[in-house]
């Protein structure tokens, strides 16, 4: 079966198809987003439950993750998983770091039925075989685990595949859902704007829940 049936060729191609880990060596402690957007992605994760502030100790998977993981209160785990290592290692609210590159290895390094809920920020867009990896974002989500992907209109340009460039803005949530539809394991996902119409960045995600009983 092809998972990327339908897609053009090239679809998941990068203008700079050097080495990740070469780009991605330099530190960049800054964030990707403005102030509202970031809000907005604490904000859905405290309405997802996956936060400090849940009903339970939660143990959350951060993807392609940084110095930052823009949650209100940082969940009692939080495994962060990155290409940088300092970064990885300013990131106050982590209390596991893993060094790994998704498009070079798009399995996540971690038992099956693991966490809680799996979160990727502003990242989604970087990601060269991306149903893949949300394939293994499945496997590592326990039964009624959350996938939250979030995303606004920033990216490093060359490194951003070309369908995501090509596709309109507001499209983009179609297609980030279609790619967790691919990649089974899944309810339906729900698209949604998290920021109200006005200035400064958009945000928006992607949410779905892991299948299967406990």
């Amino acid at each position: 079966m092809d998972l990327y049936a339908g897609f053009p060729d090239g679809f998941f191609s990068r203008a700079d198809e050097s080495p990740d880990a070469v780009f991605y060596r330099p530190e960049r402690l800054v964030t990707h987003i403005d102030d509202r957007a970031i809000a907005a992605v604490g904000a859905l994760y405290a309405e997802l439950g996956i936060d400090g502030d849940a009903v339970r100790p939660m143990r959350v998977l951060d993807l392609m993750s940084s110095w930052v993981s823009h949650f209100r209160t940082p969940p009692a785990e939080l495994v962060v998983l990155g290409m940088n290592a300092a970064e990885l290692a300013a990131n106050p609210a982590a209390t596991e770091r893993i060094v790994h590159d998704l498009n070079a290895d798009p399995s996540v390094p971690l038992p099956d039925g693991s966490v809680d809920a799996v979160v990727c920020c502003v990242s989604v867009d970087y990601l060269t075989r991306p149903i893949e990896v949300l394939a293994d974002a499945a496997r590592v989500l326990r039964p009624g685990g959350v996938l939250a992907l979030t995303f606004s209109n920033r990216c490093f340009p060359t490194k951003a595949v070309r369908g995501w460039l090509v596709t309109p803005e507001g499209r983009h949530g179609d297609l980030v859902a279609e790619l967790a539809r691919r990649a089974g394991g899944f309810g339906e996902p729900v698209v949604a704007l998290r920021t109200p119409p006005g200035p400064g960045d958009p945000l928006w995600s992607v949410t779905a829940v892991r299948e299967g009983s406990a």
